[in-house]
């Protein structure tokens, strides 16, 4: 599954490119005010925080919700307390944009993250020409030399990179990396299968000083503390927004 969602965002990223050059992207994308800083947005507090994502589809539950309006979406994420806010942008499964991040770009003041299967330099300044502030990178679908590229053009332009990661070897490769947020997906995202405990076991490798984010397998305020307890800074939740009313839910999550 994995690598058939990488194939095809780096296929429809090639389909953007003819019409969209890799220049006239470079062009946009250091004509952007500079990035927020994402790093001290979700550095360790004394309470948790969470990134709030904008999410209509995936792979394992199909259709989560419409979502007309990214952006109205996102206001409510930052009103009702996120300190960052996910944008999927892959079409094919998870029915996304990169005009979904801009809208959501233009309408909050929070570091804003594209979330999507990078695998190429040009998907890397679509971002930031978007107003990315941080770009997901996925450990398991990339190779040493590929990620180390893609992590130092993320640095280049000013933003975050979120190395995604889902066992040992992969924290150390995101450590080796010198990344700053390390993120655990308890979503294998070979299978889709869940192991909420995961994070709780990888967390120990990730030294003081870099960002713990626990992502995946939320529903409710429980889960929240769970990941909390095992030493999240930062939880990543999709699915448990769009399908309630959203601030009550961060609400409920911030109390943790």
């Amino acid at each position: 599954m994995l690598s058939e969602l990488l194939a095809g965002a780096i296929a429809d990223a090639d389909l953007r490119r003819r019409d969209r050059p890799y220049s006239a992207v470079e062009a946009d994308a250091l004509a952007r005010p500079a990035a927020i800083d994402a790093l001290s947005a979700l550095a360790p507090a004394d309470r948790v925080k969470i990134i709030a994502e904008v999410k209509r589809a995936s792979p394992s539950r199909g259709t989560l919700a419409e979502i007309r309006d990214p952006a109205a979406l996102a206001v409510s994420y930052e009103f009702g307390g996120a300190s960052a806010i996910s944008v999927l942008t892959e079409g094919r499964r998870f029915l996304g944009s990169l005009s979904d991040l801009e809208q959501v770009r233009s309408a909050v003041s929070v570091p804003v993250l594209r979330k999507d299967f990078i695998g190429d330099p040009y998907q890397v300044l679509e971002a930031r020409a978007a107003g990315a502030d941080l770009v997901l990178l996925i450990v398991a679908a990339l190779d040493q030399a590929t990620m180390v590229s893609l992590h130092d053009l993320v640095r280049e332009l000013g933003m975050t990179a979120l190395v995604e990661t889902h066992s040992a070897d992969e924290v150390d490769r995101a450590l080796d990396l010198g990344a700053g947020l390390v993120g655990v997906n308890a979503r294998d995202l070979s299978t889709f299968t869940l192991d909420q405990d995961l994070f709780g076991r990888l967390a120990d490798r990730i030294p003081s000083g870099v960002v713990r984010v626990a992502e995946s397998a939320v529903k409710t305020a429980a889960d929240v503390a769970h990941y909390r307890a095992a030493g999240a800074d930062v939880v990543l939740v999709g699915e448990a927004l769009v399908t309630s009313d959203p601030i009550r839910t961060l609400t409920e999550f911030l109390a943790v």
